[in-house]
């Protein structure tokens, strides 16, 4: 069954992992500020400070870099309602290379600490295909699969077939996504599937114009309805949860 706006409040605590400031705000900002309206918890995780996301590195050295994305992280996420985040102390396009036993040891820790109804991520494909953003996602499963409450559910970020299409030209000429991505879903598939309400839409966009860094010249050069309407809606698929194997099935798999 597909979670429109009006049932937002029924995924209850929600916490969002993510791997570079401004993702949560792209893929879930609507999402969020819904669910702080309706007086949900709301929990954002972010794995790196995106300290190499810009194309001048002269004026925006990665320290410097760094210290601002935090600054507009935390004005974008006051904009939504959300009071409560932690940072994942590794570097912007190292995720890949980070031993995943440490990454998912700290979402674990997170995990029970905020014992989330719902998680949001990134789906394996990473939307864009970043390494960043796959590795996040393969993180969070696994954090997931090993401590998150009973009940809890995973949703995955996704793109159905329509959005893409109908955006296709300007997510190319953006250089939005690696070769062979995105990777779409049938609608059928999203089992949330905003199509955000005007006065939601525009609390999405000062959300992200408070990422200056990331979201200021864009904004400036498709003009604020276009840009408002690229950014209008967010999916997310649901990732089953495996089912437990018990203790003498995996050891006798093992001698097997």
């Amino acid at each position: 069954m597909t979670t429109p706006l009006s049932d937002v409040g029924e995924l209850g605590t929600i916490l969002g992992v993510w791997a570079h400031p401004d993702d949560e705000a792209y893929l879930s900002a609507g999402l969020m500020a819904a669910a702080r309206d309706r007086g949900s918890r709301v929990v954002c995780v972010t794995a790196t400070r995106g300290e190499h996301g810009t194309p001048d590195p002269g004026t925006w050295p990665p320290e410097r870099l760094a210290e601002e994305r935090t600054r507009e992280l935390a004005r974008c996420l006051a904009v939504l309602g959300v009071t409560e985040h932690h940072w994942l102390p590794y570097r912007d396009g190292t995720c890949a290379a980070v031993p995943t036993a440490d990454a998912v040891a700290r979402l674990c820790a997170v995990i029970e600490e905020v014992e989330p109804d719902t998680v949001l991520t990134f789906g394996p494909d990473g939307i864009t295909g970043h390494p960043d953003h796959q590795a996040v996602s393969a993180w969070t499963a696994a954090a997931f699969d090993r401590v998150a409450p009973a009940g809890a559910r995973l949703l995955q970020a996704a793109f159905p077939e329509q959005r893409v299409a109908r955006w296709r030209d300007l997510d190319s000429d953006l250089g939005v996504y690696l070769p062979g991505y995105p990777i779409v879903v049938p609608a059928e598939r999203l089992v949330v599937d905003l199509q955000l309400p005007p006065d939601l839409a525009e609390r999405k966009v000062r959300a992200l114009a408070a990422q200056e860094t990331q979201t200021a010249g864009l904004i400036s050069a498709l003009g604020l309805d276009r840009y408002t309407a690229w950014v209008g809606e967010e999916g997310f698929v649901e990732r089953p949860r495996p089912p437990v194997v018990a203790a003498a099935e995996v050891a006798r798999a093992g001698t097997g």
